[in-house]
């Protein structure tokens, strides 16, 4: 009975960060936080987690605020550049583009680090993934900003510059040695 409770409780516990974030997401789709929108949310969330039940995701329990600091700048700053691109060659009538699937190896062999890496590629404007081996962590990306056979390692350094500063920020030791080695 009580092993019962400690893996049940134990499982809770796994599932903690994700019942967390999908009360989050619950709140913002309401557009505001109350009591009664956070109850809901919690009975949506644990409704949620136990009828999908997916595997909980490792956590590293790892936070490097300045490897985060660092993600989020580049990030926003790559998401303002690449949509002022992208705009710019849509409008632009004499743009003939050369798109292209380039595979890009990962370094880690970490789930969230590979969901982050390409959750964070596929936002910035010009660049898609549209695929993922997981077995192999590679990612597949439709890009737009291939103009020559040249600028492929340019896409695939970019990507893993992402991974890069995820593992930094969140990644465990294994993740760290893999992409500073």
């Amino acid at each position: 009975m009580k092993s019962d409770r400690r893996e049940l409780l134990k499982e809770l516990l796994l599932q903690l960060p994700l019942v967390v974030a999908l009360v989050g997401l619950w709140a913002l789709l309401w557009g505001s936080i109350s009591w009664l929108t956070l109850l809901t949310g919690v009975v949506v969330a644990f409704t949620v987690t136990r009828v999908f039940y997916l595997p909980p995701v490792a956590l590293s329990g790892r936070f490097n605020p300045y490897w985060f600091a660092v993600f989020a700048l580049t990030f926003a700053a790559d998401l303002f550049v690449a949509s002022f691109q992208v705009a710019f060659q849509a409008l632009n009538p004499r743009w003939d583009p050369h798109p292209s699937i380039v595979a890009v190896h990962m370094r880690t062999n970490s789930d969230l680090i590979l969901s982050l890496t390409s959750m964070a590629t596929s936002l910035v404007p010009g660049t898609l993934v549209v695929d993922v081996d997981r077995e192999h962590s590679i990612l597949y990306l439709h890009s737009l900003s291939t103009r020559s056979i040249d600028d492929i390692p340019k896409v695939r350094r970019h990507t893993l510059e992402y991974e890069r500063r995820i593992a930094l920020a969140l990644g465990d030791a294994n993740d760290v040695r893999a992409v500073n080695g």
